[in-house]
């Protein structure tokens, strides 16, 4: 949302490679020769782990984007969602917009809520197939009534530094002197609410698209950014948040979503930024006026313990005392700091630079983050470790991020870094703010990763280890993909240079062809299918893939599943009858998995074929007193069959008798 730009005055097996920006003179990388570039290592012999597909979210995505994507996961969230009432379909648009009161368009027939903006929110998503996240508040008011009314009338409360120009009377709350309008009424625009409000909601979507577990809302975010009410939201909430409210506050609203929906997952705090992880609102408001931040009273009265740290505690206490877990995700923002990083315009050329940069601090725990933070912050890591150790089980989120100029091709570089490093890092859930146009670069990087070749090709879901020598030249994300055994590559080139580089992947010999899909500076309008490239296998398990990555670039190698399993055990008999024979082998193995066998007989019908995917199989239609021939092979999911097993053979008895079996 807008006044994100503005926080710092506010509070005081895939591998992808990203380039970096060139300047002007190399950007399209004619003329000059390649350089060599770091090296580039997967290896698929080490650890793995799922990457969740809910990572590639978005907040507010248009339709046609959402269902070309395939969008997992979208969410209706930002300070408007704190004041919205489903009865009335109006939000607050808070300080965003003058502390207004805004009625939603005319839902047609009948009275909101039925057709109300969140309706209209959900019934798209059940049309692309996304789960929803919808914010519901904490903070205690909502519109009252579905009429246009504002905070800080000028009219009541005086003079103001601005006002809306189509609605004079409604102030922005500061007057000319510069100095808060206090004291206001919060009635003016607003009626109290509570646990309530939240049951009659969640029973209301509840009638219309049924519970979380059968194709209802999925998510339910535990408002937008309670630490910064006392700004935001500061005609009805003018003080921070304290420790202890918002304790308070999510157990109420967090156990009423749980009694409403049991299969629903909670998100909190839902905090805005860098300070949400350690300082109350109540701290941030304070110190931001008196400097206290290196003994914040708030967190001294609570023992000195981080307020991030002592919310999870909260929460796992809750879970010990009434056995109801109502936090499932730990959920912060993060928009990038550095001046310019957020801004729509790429900016000049250093900050191009900054904010591709700027993608460290989600995860490099030796980079000290360039604005006034001043510090590593190594976001989703430490948010991780925050949860193991203070509330066991606990998902991370990020339910709102950007690092800006999504319609630039700099933007889109930094959008590939960041979602390749959500799903390397481990996160769950992140949902991108103010989602790209379909045309715009930034929403080519969600296609390298979601639809990459127009036909549903995604990025692995199974994160593989993957290193490049220099990731802030060419950073390299890796993983397979389930359905068919892929192992894919996004390669992100960073500078303004064409950079060659060898890719070597351990633990998959055969050789074959890599498929190339690429997105620079070259075609700004589409993913491009270049040339396959060959994969060459060498001793002891290893391939290699020699590739050039145009200078600011996003490159996808996929590379298809062709090592074929090995061999099954022998099949065995066990006590055929005259016209029935059940047959058990030992399981096949396979560099990613088998999905099936095959089983071929051999008797006086001639030669018969079937499939299964278990290793067992009872055979029917069988002739008494013949002699019939079984062998069995894998298939695994990108078709590669594996060689024979050896023979069995039986004989079935004329009778009785059981038959022989060699």
């Amino acid at each position: 949302m807008p006044s994100h730009r503005y926080r710092l005055a506010l509070v005081a097996t895939t591998v992808l490679v990203v380039a970096a920006v060139a300047p002007p003179a190399q950007a399209a990388g004619a003329g000059f020769a390649a350089e060599a570039g770091p090296a580039l290592t997967v290896d698929l012999t080490a650890a793995t782990h799922p990457i969740s597909p809910q990572v590639y979210g978005m907040n507010f995505a248009g339709e046609d984007l959402a269902r070309e994507l395939r969008l997992p996961v979208r969410r209706w969230g930002g300070n408007a969602t704190t004041r919205y009432d489903y009865r009335l379909d109006t939000t607050n648009r808070a300080s965003d917009w003058y502390f207004e009161n805004i009625p939603g368009d005319d839902p047609g027939p009948g009275a909101p809520p039925d057709g109300s903006e969140t309706d209209r929110f959900a019934d798209q998503d059940r049309r692309t197939g996304t789960d929803s996240l919808i914010t519901v508040p904490l903070i205690g008011w909502a519109p009252k009534d579905r009429a246009r009314a504002c905070g800080f009338s000028v009219a009541k409360y005086g003079p103001q530094q601005s006002t809306d120009p189509w609605a004079p009377d409604c102030g922005n709350g500061v007057r000319p002197d510069g100095t808060y309008v206090t004291g206001n009424d919060p009635h003016d625009t607003s009626a109290e609410i509570g646990p309530e409000y939240v049951t009659g909601w969640i029973a209301h979507l509840r009638d219309r698209y049924g519970d979380a577990a059968h194709g209802g809302v999925r998510f339910y975010n535990l408002d937008n950014e309670p630490d910064i009410w006392h700004a935001t939201h500061r005609d009805v909430h003018p003080a921070g948040a304290s420790y202890d409210e918002m304790r308070d506050r999510t157990y109420a609203i967090a156990s009423a979503v749980k009694a409403a929906d049991p299969g629903a997952a909670t998100l909190g705090p839902v905090g805005w930024g860098w300070s949400s992880l350690t300082l109350s609102g109540s701290d941030q408001q304070r110190c931001a006026i008196e400097g206290c931040w290196g003994n914040p009273p708030d967190r001294a009265a609570h023992g000195g313990v981080p307020f991030g740290e002592w919310y999870l505690r909260q929460m796992r206490a809750y879970e010990q005392e009434h056995g109801v877990r109502v936090l499932d995700y730990y959920d912060n923002h993060w928009y990038p700091q550095g001046r310019g990083v957020v801004d729509d315009d790429p900016g000049d050329a250093a900050t191009q630079a900054l904010r591709l940069r700027q993608t460290r601090s989600l995860w490099d725990r030796t980079y000290t983050d360039e604005s006034w933070i001043g510090e590593p912050v190594y976001l989703i890591p430490r948010m991780k470790d925050m949860a193991a150790r203070n509330y066991p089980g606990t998902k991370v989120a990020l339910t709102e991020y950007d690092f800006g100029a999504l319609g630039s091709l700099n933007g889109a570089l930094a959008q590939a870094d960041m979602l390749g490093i959500l799903g390397r890092e481990g996160a769950d859930l992140a949902t991108l703010w103010d989602p790209p146009a379909a045309t715009d670069p930034g929403a080519y990087a969600f296609r390298m990763y979601l639809n990459y070749d127009g036909q549903g090709g995604r990025f692995g879901d199974t994160s593989v280890a993957s290193v490049s020598a220099d990731q802030s030249r060419l950073a390299l994300y890796g993983a397979t993909r389930g359905a068919d055994g892929a192992l894919t590559l996004m390669v992100v080139n960073k500078t303004g240079a064409d950079l060659t580089s060898p890719v070597t992947v351990t633990g998959r010999a055969p050789g074959g062809a890599a498929q190339v899909y690429r997105y620079g500076g070259a075609d700004l309008t589409r993913i491009v299918r270049g040339a396959d490239l060959p994969v060459r296998p060498a001793a002891g398990g290893v391939s290699t893939i020699s590739a050039t990555f145009p200078a600011n670039s996003v490159t996808e190698l996929v590379v298809p599943d062709t090592v074929p399993p090995r061999a099954p055990g022998t099949p065995s008999a066990s006590r055929p009858g005259p016209r029935t024979v059940t047959l058990t082998w030992a399981p096949a193995g396979d560099n990613v998995a088998v999905t099936g066998y095959e089983l071929a007989r051999t008797g006086p019908d001639g030669t018969v074929g079937s499939t299964t995917t278990a290793t067992s199989v009872t055979v029917t239609g069988l002739a008494p007193g013949h002699r019939y021939t079984f062998r069995v092979r894998a298939r695994d999911a990108a078709g590669n069959r594996g060689p024979w097993s050896a023979p069995a053979t039986v004989t079935t008895p004329r009778g009785t008798a059981p038959a022989r079996s060699s």
